[in-house]
């Protein structure tokens, strides 16, 4: 009888241990360190044509995100304290540091609304309104949020998902004297 039991037990956690691993590989961004983007060319709130490659020589945060997205809202006090230290830096290796804001939703209102309220003051945000569904949530395999990408100035992927310490310790270290 307790040994029934505690095979029970044992196949029951082989089971929870096996569907978190699937769940956390299903929720892992497509890219990963190492990798090349792609280009890409769409639309920002304000209509304006966005190219990923008019970037190359900085260094491009990429935040997905989402106004309906407590952890979101939550993290966006750390980014904008983020965006305000290191928005000026120059680099040994990239003439600056670009914010690009990819919200994924239902209304564009919404984001607006939660841009000025978030006071994200950085130039560009892009509203995909079809949210995880949108060109770029596909393009780059996002089925969480917030995700975030760290891009090199030539396009290539540092960091998929770092803390804000983690980014700011990286770039100080190569803040031009």
């Amino acid at each position: 009888m307790l040994a029934s039991i505690i095979k029970n037990i044992i196949i029951i956690l082989a089971a929870v241990m096996i569907g978190l691993g699937i769940k956390k590989w299903y929720l892992s961004p497509k890219y990963g360190t190492g990798e090349k983007l792609e280009d890409f060319t769409t639309q920002t709130i304000d209509d304006q044509t966005f190219v990923l490659s008019s970037l190359h020589g900085q260094y491009v945060l990429i935040d997905f995100w989402g106004s309906w997205c407590g952890p979101c809202r939550r993290e966006n006090v750390n980014l904008v304290k983020l965006y305000h230290t290191i928005k000026e830096q120059k680099y040994t290796d990239a003439s600056g540091i670009h914010f690009v804001s990819v919200a994924l939703e239902q209304r564009k209102d919404s984001a607006l609304k939660a841009i000025q309220k978030d006071g994200l003051v950085w130039p560009t945000h892009i509203v995909e309104e079809n949210s995880f569904d949108g060109p770029l949530a596909r393009k780059f395999g996002v089925r969480e949020i917030p995700t975030k990408y760290l891009l090199d100035p030539n396009g290539q992927i540092i960091m998929v998902n770092p803390s804000f310490e983690q980014i700011q310790d990286f770039l100080q270290k190569k803040v031009s004297i």
